[in-house]
Parts: structure tokens; sequence; C-alpha cells
């Protein structure tokens, strides 16, 4: 018996395979972000880079440069309790596995007195659109800091996340990110 194809049966099951396809079974750090904004046990800040009032005149050109090519951050932050500890865990696989994708590159690997880290990125080497910071403290918690800007310069960006690094965090209102990186 043959079965016959028609052009409308042939359109749909197309659809159906570009539907399936571009569907992916791993959550985007976006989505995650979106789902975990309600979340008690995360703090979830979007801020404009210039909340960050580094004080220009004590920065180098390259770090200034850096800056002006800074648009947003968006930082979540798991506090970590004796109460969330199971969740602790949970949550910083999934983190760490959608960071597993291959679309982000690794700049750099972090390893401090307070934690242990990665830099990732997304776009061309000389030209970054998105950096990704995941620092990890099993006594705190952890930290995901999207910086979202324009051609940024890799060099550049490590400059200047040491100028971040220094700068007084307290008066700004991230307070929490500054517990996170500074233990």
């Amino acid at each position: 018996m043959k079965r016959k194809i028609t052009f409308g049966s042939l359109l749909a099951g197309l659809a159906s395979l570009l539907l399936f396809m571009g569907c992916s079974g791993t959550q985007s750090l976006q989505e995650y972000y979106v789902d975990n904004s309600e979340n008690p046990n995360f703090l979830v800040l979007d801020v404009p880079a210039n909340i960050l009032k580094l004080d220009e005149a004590a920065l180098s050109e390259t770090e200034k440069q850096a800056l002006r090519s800074l648009r947003k951050l968006n930082i979540l932050t798991f506090r970590k309790t004796e109460a969330n500890a199971q969740s602790y865990e949970e949550e910083s696989a999934k983190v760490k596995a959608i960071l597993k994708d291959s679309e982000f590159k690794e700049l750099m690997k972090l390893n401090t007195k307070y934690g242990r880290g990665v830099v990732k990125y997304l776009g061309d080497e000389d030209a970054i659109d998105e950096v990704v910071i995941y620092g990890d403290s099993r006594e705190n918690g952890f930290a995901v800091i999207r910086v979202l800007g324009k051609n940024m310069n890799p060099a550049y960006f490590v400059q200047l996340l040491q100028a971040i690094e220094n700068a007084d965090l307290e008066g700004e209102g991230l307070s929490e990110l500054a517990f996170l990186i500074n233990g």
C-alpha cells in the first residue's frame, strides 16, 4: 500500500523537525536568571555600569576604555546557609552545567583565598559582547555576574576586574556582592 505525501503534510513535518532541532535541553543563563528571580535563596540585581562609580581619575587609560565599553551588570547571588545547603549544591551544579556549553569561551580561571571561579565570554576574542564571571565559595555561596557591553576587549577587561575588586562596593548597594568577593 502506497502512502501519498501531500505538500501540507511535508510542510508540517519540516516545521516539526525545525522546532525539535531549535529546542535545546540546556537552559540558557538568561533563563536561569529569570527562573530564579523570585527564589528567596537568590539575590538578583540588574545594575547599569555607571553605578560602579569607579574614580576615573584613578583608572589607567586602558581601564577607562574598558569601563566605557560596559553597559550593565546582571548579578545573581546565592548566599549559602545551613538551611539551604542542599539547594546550594543543586543550583551550583545547574550553573556549572550551563557554563559548560561550548558557546562560552574560557578567558581565565580564578583561585583565590575566598573561593574558585571562572571568567567566560560570548563573542569574538577581540570584540566581546558578554562576559560571565562565576565565583563559588563553599562556605558563602556563589555569584554569577553577566557583564554586558559592546566590543569589550578581554585584555582591558582583566585590568578593569582588578580595579573593581579594589573598589568600595559597600556604598553602591552591592554589599552582597562584596561579601562574596571578599569573604
